[in-house]
């Protein structure tokens, strides 16, 4: 595998700071700190089950409250995602993982499709996860796909532990873009039919 599929991004608002360092070829190393420790729990799953190496340093607004702090870490990933594979270059471009976790099946499906968009079919959550506002979850994924080029597809049709249906959705997310991430060595530009995405 190339071990030059990094990226490293920098956001700096009048609400947030982020500096955002991934490697698509890891180990699952994750060191997070956003502010927001739900988030962090999140991120350290999806790194750990995508075999990606993320290191994140976040402060934001979250005086106010966690939205423009959660929906630009989404923002930062995603760029880094688009960066580090340098145009979906022979990359297997596709990916789906069904993930159980206890009573809750998470289905998540990624195209690297240079279209961005979000479909999130997710059972009703508890308005709260210990602080966390779980609304932010699907304004976290939003941001990460439109930034990050993809068509994202999030299905939680049965569950009922909010903290489970979420930290399968993260979990489902890792294991889907380390497939879709995965090169090929048969793909050798972009994998479409049209020669370009």
């Amino acid at each position: 595998m190339s071990s030059t599929r990094t990226a490293t991004i920098t956001r700096e608002t009048k609400e947030t700071q982020i500096q955002l360092d991934l490697a698509i070829d890891g180990t699952g190393s994750a060191t997070i700190s956003s502010g927001v420790p739900f988030l962090d729990h999140m991120l350290t799953l999806f790194s750990v089950h995508g075999f990606f190496d993320l290191t994140l340093q976040a402060t934001g607004d979250i005086d106010i409250d966690d939205h423009h702090t959660v929906e630009d870490i989404g923002i930062c990933l995603g760029n880094a995602f688009k960066d580090a594979l340098n145009g979906f270059k022979g990359i297997s471009r596709y990916g789906h993982f069904a993930l159980p976790m206890d009573e809750t099946l998470a289905r998540v499906t990624v195209d690297f499709s240079n279209r961005p968009f979000l479909h999130y079919d997710v059972v009703t959550l508890d308005a709260k996860t210990g602080t966390f506002d779980t609304t932010l979850a699907e304004e976290f994924l939003r941001a990460f796909a439109f930034n990050g080029s993809m068509t994202l597809h999030v299905e939680v049709t049965y569950g009922q532990n909010t903290h489970h249906i979420l930290e399968a959705i993260f979990k489902a997310l890792g294991r889907t873009l380390d497939q879709a991430t995965s090169l090929d060595p048969r793909v050798s530009t972009t994998l479409s039919s049209k020669g370009v995405l």
